[in-house]
């Protein structure tokens, strides 16, 4: 089968890779009807996390299941389904606490590669969920958006307690942030502020339901948030970047006793301990458990109550996988569908 391997930063290429088979009988061998490129790709293309030897690259998946190991009784052949970033049994006491990406027997999804023609899912039954038939082609984004960055946007602003009345500042305008602002909407939030520069994404910021945009960034960003509550800051923040600069600017924009979620990869972060004493800000955040939300999100899709595949703004073949990596790179585009 074809799939996307990076050998180095800046270096992704499309080749021949082995077919993925059952290797234990909690296996399912699904093939995709669509994956992507999500922004924590490009920490490795640009060279922010170490490259050791080519990696199968990928882990947004949705697609048809063809084979399931003997103990896997969830799913079966010829269903559509969509699973989490992280495999988990869903069963075990971290799971049950909704936090399955913590799963004590969890398997990174990162190193089957779901940028690939097929791919393997370990822990099947407490990793997939099938939708009530295979949906039509136009539903299909949607659905692979529900893999991480719907579930990661969801779980963001479930973390800084967004709901009835609350103003919900979303600091980053990637599709994490952009889908942190639709589950705002969602959530009920009053007033949604999104924190961006660029038009397109403010745009889809606003079709996804937010009420005021920021272009300023940093202190004068902060400021920006104060001027619009009164001086206090905002209920809840969504940081969804994972810099310096970003988290301090969520902690900043949050008023004491408010909540920031926190879903950006952290890079280079370190928070001033004596700030954040005396703020009175909660930070709750992490890798999102996206099983938890899976079934929810998926009939909501489902239903067409939502379409969080809008953030797919460029579709290319998977064998345009580079190209695709150099988009969203360059900030040419949002977020990138892959079809195999």
């Amino acid at each position: 089968m074809r799939g996307v391997v990076m050998y180095a930063p800046g270096d992704v290429r499309v080749e021949d890779r082995p077919e993925p088979a059952v290797l234990e009988p909690t296996d399912a061998v699904i093939r995709l009807s669509a994956t992507c490129i999500c922004g924590s790709d490009l920490w490795p293309y640009r060279g922010d996390d170490e490259i050791h030897r080519p990696s199968p690259m990928g882990h947004e998946y949705a697609g048809i299941v063809e084979e399931v190991g003997s103990a896997v009784s969830g799913v079966k052949p010829g269903e559509f389904v969509v699973g989490s970033f992280f495999a988990s049994d869903n069963s075990c006491e971290i799971c049950r606490e909704g936090y399955q990406t913590s799963c004590i027997h969890r398997v990174g999804i990162g190193s089957e590669g779901a940028q690939a023609q097929r791919m393997r899912v370990p822990l099947a039954d407490g990793t997939l969920v099938a939708t009530p038939d295979v949906p039509t082609e136009d539903l299909v984004p949607d659905f692979l958006a529900a893999s991480d960055v719907l579930g990661t946007g969801w779980f963001a602003a479930v973390a800084a307690e967004t709901g009835p009345g609350k103003t919900v500042v979303v600091v980053g305008d990637g599709a994490v942030g952009l889908l942190g602002v639709l589950a705002a909407k969602e959530l009920g939030a009053e007033r949604i502020i999104a924190m961006s520069r660029h038009e397109p994404r403010q745009q889809l910021a606003l079709e996804f339901g937010a009420t005021d945009i920021v272009t300023e960034r940093g202190d004068a960003g902060v400021q920006h948030i104060k001027d619009l509550t009164s001086g206090l800051g905002a209920h809840s923040v969504i940081e969804a970047v994972g810099t310096q600069e970003s988290m301090m600017q969520a902690i900043r924009s949050t008023r004491p006793g408010g909540h920031v979620g926190y879903v950006g990869v952290t890079h280079g972060v370190a928070l001033p301990g004596q700030e954040l004493f005396f703020s009175h800000v909660h930070l709750h955040g992490g890798p999102a458990p996206v099983r938890r939300f899976l079934p929810d999100l998926m009939e909501r899709i489902w239903n067409r109550s939502i379409r969080p595949g809008k953030v797919f703004d460029l579709d290319l073949s998977l064998e345009e996988a580079a190209a695709g990596y150099r988009a969203m790179d360059s900030r040419q585009a949002i977020k990138v569908l892959l079809r195999p």
